[in-house]
């Protein structure tokens, strides 16, 4: 074998009195895909961030060919040719898509910016990840898929000996995750190493050479990804035998809490018609684009219905706003928490009370009373943090989420819209979210999941409706709740025509 590129000898974090990672010992050869596991603060992130520059070692040693570095930055590092594509995007959203894959390596000609140039390439990555996305667009334009592939890109157009994927598929459709790992075994027969980082454990592997598995900032586990299967994978993760995967489904509901009829916006969504049910976790699944995101958006008045009507509690309602939704009792979990969800520079008590603020303003605002209330959520829903005055930022993927949905608890919702609830959680903290739902809705709370996963579609929902071009083009329940029901209909190989049968009527 090869001499590795990267050599990491007993490599350790600290901050201040927490150790967060210790004796990491790990070599990264050319052309080799290695999967990193652990839940979430196991000290993933911060292993990848050692390597890319943004955090120095407490301990250790780190090497890059063959040259030992102390004082690692982010500019020495990916000018070594360490490239990342973080779990959370790093994309400036007033920029064009252009602007952003070429940031920092801007091609010039004459010493001017070769805009057409960069414009031209940008097309070319783009067509060889099979997507049309237009170099033009704004950034604050695009999807959540749509910004992932951009993160993409600018790795394809610099000159990367070690490429860095943090969940890079939490937010793609599969034919997407398919053209992904095409592109990243194109990488690796190139002599590019490859880490990759996932919770979705058959992804690893399908695509991973070796795996190495953290738990507690320690290294439990590091052998050929063939040694292992998918259950001792997430036993080694987790430390535990794991229980049921999602807890039993619920046969009864409550009465009838939201109703959308005839909901449209534009030439976005057509036609919407569906009820969902005190108790009741009812399942929006399509493929990225096909309109799941957008009717939440619209029930929640973040966009405004060309047409339709929108009852709750059986009372048709007006709502223009979030604020409208809130004070109806309506509340959403967006699928993008940093850029829609959580104040990062905010700590837990001031995200967890940030809607519901008024509650606990006597004149002034009463600290205790916020306290006590993010001291019972924190317990109600195991967020692990060192502080309740811990910026949200500091926190794992998995933590930040049980933050935000704290925050939306704390208004008290009687129905609540959970757009990608898990992206990005590990398997153990799945576990607990598919819990906590299910205890929802056994409270009585009205549920809507929107996800790209699925095996949490099918796993956790009642009832399930496949969303395509807009419209609602399937109702499935009970046996016919499966993977190839469910895209058969969101890739269009069933019509019109099937769709009456499902229980879809027709407008």
């Amino acid at each position: 074998m090869t001499e590795p590129f990267i050599r990491l000898h007993r490599l350790g974090k600290s901050f201040g009195p927490n150790v967060v990672l210790q004796d990491i010992n790990l070599d990264i050869h050319p052309g080799e895909i290695i999967g990193i596991l652990g839940e979430n603060g196991a000290g993933k992130s911060t292993l990848l961030k050692l390597i890319s520059g943004v955090y120095q070692p407490s301990t250790g040693t780190l090497e890059m060919g063959g040259k030992q570095y102390q004082e690692l930055d982010p500019v020495t590092s990916r000018r070594l040719g360490i490239a990342m594509i973080p779990q959370e995007f790093n994309l400036v959203p007033t920029l064009r898509v252009y602007e952003n894959v070429f940031l920092g390596q801007e091609v010039r000609k004459h010493g001017f910016l070769d805009r057409t140039t960069m414009r031209q390439k940008t097309r070319e990555v783009m067509a060889s990840l099979q997507s049309t996305l237009d170099p033009e667009a704004p950034i604050s334009s695009l999807s959540v898929a749509e910004k992932q592939l951009v993160e993409v890109a600018r790795v394809l157009v610099d000159d990367a000996r070690v490429v860095i994927l943090d969940e890079p598929t939490t937010v793609l459709t599969d034919p997407e995750v398919k053209v992904l790992f095409d592109v990243v075994r194109r990488l690796q027969a190139t002599g590019v190493a490859v880490l990759f980082i996932s919770h979705k454990l058959k992804e690893v592997k399908d695509l991973c050479h070796t795996v190495l598995i953290l738990r507690d900032g320690q290294v439990v586990e590091q052998c050929a990804t063939d040694d292992l299967d998918e259950e001792s994978m997430a036993r080694k993760m987790v430390g535990r035998e794991l229980s049921q995967v999602f807890p039993e489904k619920q046969g009864q509901h409550g009465k009838v809490a939201l109703e959308v009829r005839q909901l449209s916006l534009d030439s976005v969504l057509i036609d919407v018609n569906f009820t969902l049910h005190r108790g009741q976790i009812l399942g929006l699944s399509g493929l990225v684009g096909s309109g799941r995101t957008e009717i939440a958006e619209t029930i929640m008045g973040l966009r405004q219905k060309t047409s339709g009507q929108i009852l709750i509690n059986g009372e048709p309602c007006t709502i223009q706003s979030p604020e409208d939704a809130h004070r109806r009792n309506l509340a959403y979990l967006s699928e993008d928490r940093q850029g829609k969800g959580l104040v990062m520079s905010f700590n837990l008590i001031e995200n967890i009370t940030l809607l519901s603020l008024k509650r606990y303003i006597k004149g002034l605002i009463r600290p205790r009373a916020e306290r006590r209330q993010a001291e019972h959520y924190q317990k109600a829903l195991s967020i692990r943090t060192a502080s309740l005055a811990t910026e949200v930022g500091l926190l794992s993927g998995g933590n930040q989420q049980k933050v935000y949905l704290a925050k939306l608890l704390d208004i008290e919702p009687e129905i609540l819209i959970l757009d990608e609830p898990t992206r990005g959680i590990d398997v153990g903290t799945k576990h607990e979210f598919y819990r906590l739902i299910r205890g929802l809705a056994s409270e009585g709370k009205a549920i809507l999941v929107i996800s790209s996963e699925l095996e949490e579609i099918i796993g956790l929902c009642d009832q399930v409706l496949v969303v395509r071009e807009g419209r609602i083009v399937a109702d499935l329940r009970d046996e016919r709740i499966n993977e190839e029901d469910i895209m058969l209909y969101a890739a269009g190989a069933r019509g019109a025509s099937d769709v009456t049968e499902a229980g879809v009527a027709l407008s």
